[in-house]
């Protein structure tokens, strides 16, 4: 399969837009937010959770982070408007991080206080290592002020133990996740077997803590440790939530959601999805892998 998946990633490129984009729908819910918002309404009828995601990231000037601050805000207020049960993502690099830290966090502030004013969440995702210091001192800033703020720690980064135990006296709200930037070997654990490791180590440092833990994965096992850890330390229903990636392994997410605990789903949208989903698709190929599967199965959401 791992081959399969490979082969398919290598060969995208040369596919026509079009029928890329078919190829992509499984996990975009489309260029529109009303796409979103739609596709929205169907997982809250599904009992799921879900966290919308404006695509875009590495934006170049303050202009185009104003513009993506307009459509961050339009998103809450949507939400808001349609009594839907969804938070919002955010990638700091397309709220001007890399042009002005001050300008960035100042954007940001201005998202997660509408946020509150709706009873709502923003969570912070992490993008590649160039970022994660400056992501996580604004993280630090805001939830010292504010408790409706998530961030995404990645567990195949060196790092994210020393990351988490400074963010834990914040009582912190964090998405554990693998990561998927390609980083170099000195920083980040490359085979799977070690990441899975420090997964569930870090799992283990959060369920001890007094941490909101988003368990952010699709794989078998990390979800398996979840739960008997989530036994072992009788942890509530209000302390925890999985999340998943829209369209990914959907028949996994629908026994989460049996087995009676919260599922969250990743839903991006937006004109971007090309390059969204080029790189979801080079930097995990499993994902291509599982994509490819739903589409010729057609498994639902």
């Amino acid at each position: 399969m791992n081959l399969l998946n490979e082969f398919i990633v290598r060969t995208l490129p040369l596919v026509p837009k079009k029928i890329v984009r078919h190829f992509a729908s499984r996990y975009i819910a489309g260029e529109r937010l009303e796409d979103a918002l739609a596709l929205v309404k169907k997982l809250n009828e599904q009992r799921k959770l879900a966290t919308i995601d404006v695509l875009g990231e590495n934006i170049t000037s303050k202009d185009e982070a104003i513009k993506a601050l307009k459509a961050y805000k339009l998103v809450l207020n949507k939400i808001k408007e349609n009594n839907l049960n969804s938070d919002l993502s955010i990638k700091l690099t397309q709220l001007g991080l890399k042009l002005d830290f001050d300008f960035c966090y100042a954007n940001v502030e201005e998202l997660v206080k509408l946020a509150k004013e709706y009873n709502n969440i923003v969570e912070i995702d992490m993008e590649d290592s160039s970022t994660t210091d400056a992501t996580i001192e604004i993280y630090k800033k805001l939830k010292s002020k504010y408790d409706n703020v998530g961030v995404a720690i990645q567990a195949y980064l060196k790092r994210s133990e020393s990351d988490i135990k400074a963010l834990l006296p914040l009582k912190p709200r964090i998405r554990l996740c693998k990561g998927i930037y390609i980083e170099p070997e000195t920083i980040a654990f490359k085979k799977r077997e070690l990441i899975n490791h420090n997964f569930k180590h870090l799992l283990n440092i959060l369920f001890q803590s007094e941490a909101y833990i988003c368990i952010a994965t699709h794989d078998d096992e990390l979800i398996n440790e979840a739960y008997r850890l989530i036994k072992e330390y009788n942890l509530k229903d209000e302390r925890f939530e999985f999340q998943m990636l829209l369209g990914v392994r959907p028949e996994l997410g629908n026994k989460i959601v049996s087995n009676g605990y919260k599922l969250r789903i990743y839903v991006p949208f937006g004109e971007h999805w090309y390059a969204y989903s080029m790189r979801r698709f080079r930097e995990n190929p499993q994902i291509a892998g599982y994509v490819f599967k739903a589409i010729f199965t057609k498994n639902s959401f």
